[in-house]
């Protein structure tokens, strides 16, 4: 039998949860602190609907996938391990790295599972890619862009770099395979005090670079992660068709005589099986749940990317 689990939060990325986990047979009940909203849920997916404050205490809810305003993660991630409930926090997990600590080490201290809504690392074309850079198919990897721009969405708690980077810093931690030891931010504000557009440099203990570009005003949407080896270029293009989402590119870079040189190759669109990134997500989260195994995206990896934002924060005046 599927494990029994809720959603807090119906909005929208509670949503798709909620949907989601309807199909693969997991949904049995949506929450909300508005109780005409989680009822419109209720009805529509044939669920049951439960207030806030019995959720958590519930006996026939083995799990809560928690889609919140990120200051409110992580007081209740901890009000759900403490009552037995294994828990899908989407990212943030708190606005600072003591909260993040503190619900992790909740969920440590009573052995629940604990995983982070980090969704492109179970995206088939990263997958991929993280792959092709494990097995040495890219050389040694010396530099990891990262853009993630378009028009909204604004938020009245996040900038863009607290809304969008989590994704490409959980996707550049798990190529890098550790922290950075130095993180560089800069920002800029045009609606009001928050940034809405963010630049992080980061430097990696084992020699990588890497640049992570966000903005939430921007004319176009741009979904890049580039990886750049001694042996190969890569580059995870998310708003391609699925045949081109990956390309590989065999470029050579060499130095002759106090001189750089260079060699351009015709890219090389690497085959990716079709998944729904959402999909693989809950199902890895189902099988953490049932076989008590660490996630993917724990907690530790959570708290990393905290860790990384703050230090890279520019905070601006209030107008």
């Amino acid at each position: 039998m599927a494990p029994r689990i809720a959603v807090l939060g119906c909005g929208y990325w509670g949503n798709n949860h909620i949907r989601t986990l309807k199909g693969l047979g997991a949904l049995v009940a949506v929450s909300d602190i508005d109780p005409a909203r989680s009822a419109k849920f209720a009805a529509d997916y044939d669920v049951a609907q439960i207030s806030v404050d019995d959720l958590f205490v519930s006996k026939d809810i083995d799990a809560i996938v928690m889609a919140l305003p990120a200051q409110f993660h992580a007081q209740y991630a901890i009000r759900a391990v403490e009552n037995g409930k294994d828990v899908l926090v989407e990212k943030p997990i708190a606005l600072t790295v003591a909260d993040g600590e503190t619900a992790i080490q909740a969920a440590q201290k009573h052995g629940r599972v604990f995983m982070v809504g980090h969704i492109l690392r179970f995206h088939p074309a990263f997958e991929k890619l993280l792959e092709l850079a494990q097995s040495g198919e890219l050389g040694k990897i010396g530099y990891i862009q990262a853009h993630r721009i378009g028009l909204g969405k604004f938020h009245g708690q996040n900038d863009a770099l607290w809304d969008l980077a989590p994704h490409d810093l959980s996707m550049i931690l798990a190529l890098t395979g550790s922290e950075p030891t130095e993180v560089r931010g800069e920002g800029a504000a045009m609606i009001d005090h928050l940034s809405d557009f963010a630049h992080l440099h980061m430097e990696f203990p084992n020699g990588i670079r890497s640049h992570l570009f966000a903005s939430r005003l921007n004319p176009i949407m741009d979904r890049r992660l580039a990886v750049v080896g001694d042996k190969a270029m890569a580059v995870f293009d998310d708003a391609e068709p699925w045949e081109r989402k990956l390309t590989l590119y065999r470029h050579k870079v060499w130095q002759e005589n106090g001189q750089i040189a260079f060699t351009k190759a015709d890219p090389e669109y690497v085959p990716v099986q079709e998944g729904m990134p959402l999909t693989r997500e809950l199902e890895h989260f189902i099988h953490c749940i049932e076989t008590r195994e660490t996630p993917r995206t724990n907690g530790e990896e959570a708290v990393s990317v905290l860790r990384i934002l703050t230090k890279g924060t520019v905070n601006h005046p209030v107008r």
